[in-house]
């Protein structure tokens, strides 16, 4: 497990050196970064966590671009610069919390999730949420600071009826280019 400084520079430097997410995401597993990953999870930011071994992601969990795992605040270190407060209250400690990601969770793009935090199973954060809370069982958070909007279940159902009639990339960029642009004149 990475914990020494070094080693998480490393770690940070590697993934600005690995262009696939997936690749990323075979690096970060094979070299013990976070203090757990589990199986089918796919790590898409290029950013990890101050404290790497604070961060315990299960299985199957989609971490899209731009997410941040915050597993620290720097409040200590100010507080204990402000004349008298030290004295006055005693040192505050440097405070780091860990984050838990269960298993079948996506975080959506442009997310922070906030130290002392569980998701899941089976829960979406929306992108763009800022996560303060442990997110229950089967539920869909978002906002800021993110609460619940929906239910796991009833999106799958709703995105599946949604979709029934969509091509996939697998299906082919004639195809997909198709179905959207149709109507639009070439130009």
């Amino acid at each position: 497990m990475f914990v020494k400084s070094r080693d998480i520079k490393k770690a940070k430097l590697m993934m600005y050196l690995i262009p696939s997410a997936q690749k990323r995401t075979e690096w970060l597993k094979k070299n013990k970064v976070f203090f757990s990953m589990g199986e089918n999870c796919y790590y898409h930011t290029k950013d990890i966590p101050a404290e790497p071994y604070l961060l315990s992601l299960h299985d199957n969990v989609r971490v899209a671009a731009n997410v941040r795992f915050i597993t620290h605040d720097m409040i200590g270190v100010m507080v204990n610069k402000i004349d008298g407060f030290k004295q006055k209250y005693g040192r505050m400690k440097y405070y780091i919390g860990s984050i838990e990601v269960y298993e079948n969770v996506m975080i959506g793009a442009d997310s922070t999730i906030m130290y002392d935090v569980k998701i899941g199973p089976n829960a979406i954060v929306a992108a763009g949420s800022v996560v303060t809370k442990d997110v229950p069982e089967g539920t869909i958070v978002g906002g800021n600071p993110a609460k619940v909007i929906g239910k796991f279940e009833d999106f799958v159902i709703k995105r599946n009826k949604k979709t029934e009639q969509r091509p996939e990339k697998t299906d082919g960029i004639d195809k997909v280019i198709e179905y959207f642009w149709k109507n639009q004149s070439e130009e």
